[in-house]
């Protein structure tokens, strides 16, 4: 089984690119964060065109912001919407989506940026944070959360620790929310398996950032065990960040079982501009 987790900052926006890599990639489960359409929109954009290629589909959107979206060729079941014990901000938000597919429980994340350390919205991140690992506590064993975290795990997911500081992603209390998570017994299936790579998955569209390489790592796959196991790729899809019109976000791919394009690599392509891990600071600064 293929799993894709991509942020496509508005599907509307990036329906010309969509439809094509699910050509491409073929992915047996994908699923979308900031979808940014109510779900009769969503449906009378997608649904023709994903029921010809074999998906089933759940969508939890609201208009102009936050939505989520699952599409599955391995079944659909047992759907649920939201988070049990989430806050809202101040209402509930379109935020999470869970189903099974292929025997597996998929959550499809777009976890609350937190705006400022401190602010009333961070202080919800982690509230929200903390009610999504009650409800992945609770089972099954079989297990995949994924989506745009808004957390870069480790300094080392994002291209200049200095350049973050006092920033939000990055702060203690968002990452020990997320190694909470952990805890429960879940695996970052791409450091796991690059553990000494420099792999990033946003790039702000500002200042040059994609083609100089200066990103982070916040769309994760965190697999329970029972699921890690059977991991044999994991990789992000760079290509899709390339071109006229992209996401901001490249897609995460974990292939389950078999690896259609073999083990191929942390990031394909990788970047052909130079490392570089120094920025005074950030574009969103200036």
């Amino acid at each position: 089984m293929r799993l894709a987790t991509w942020n496509v900052n508005s599907v509307k926006q990036r329906l010309p690119r969509l439809l094509p890599w699910l050509d491409q990639r073929r992915p047996d489960v994908l699923c979308l964060q900031e979808t940014k359409v109510p779900d009769d929109t969503f449906a009378a954009l997608l649904d023709e065109e994903l029921a010809e290629r074999g998906y089933e589909v759940a969508a939890y959107g609201e208009s102009r912001w936050n939505g989520v979206a699952i599409l599955s060729r391995v079944g659909l079941d047992d759907v649920v919407r939201g988070i049990e014990g989430a806050p809202g901000f101040p209402h509930p938000e379109a935020r999470a989506l869970a189903a099974t597919c292929g025997g597996v429980r998929v959550h499809s994340l777009y976890v609350p940026n937190g705006r400022e350390p401190d602010s009333d919205h961070y202080r919800y991140k982690l509230a929200w944070l903390a009610a999504l690992r009650d409800v992945v506590a609770a089972g099954p064993a079989d297990a995949i959360v994924c989506g745009d975290m808004n957390i870069a795990p480790a300094d080392a997911d994002v291209f200049d620790p200095a350049a973050y500081v006092g920033s939000t992603h990055v702060t203690e209390p968002e990452r020990a929310a997320l190694a909470e998570l952990a805890k429960l017994g879940l695996h970052d299936v791409v450091r796991e398996r690059w553990p000494d790579e420099r792999v990033f998955t946003y790039w702000d569209y500002r200042a040059g950032m994609f083609h100089q390489d200066l990103g982070m790592r916040i769309d994760l796959v965190l697999a329970s065990t029972p699921v890690a196991e059977r991991v044999r790729a994991a990789w992000v899809d760079r290509h899709a960040r390339k071109g006229t019109g992209p996401s901001d976000h490249a897609p995460v791919i974990v292939d389950l079982d078999e690896a259609p394009d073999g083990d191929i690599g942390p990031v394909v392509p990788p970047p052909s501009a130079p490392a570089r891990r120094r920025s005074a600071r950030l574009p969103q600064a200036r």
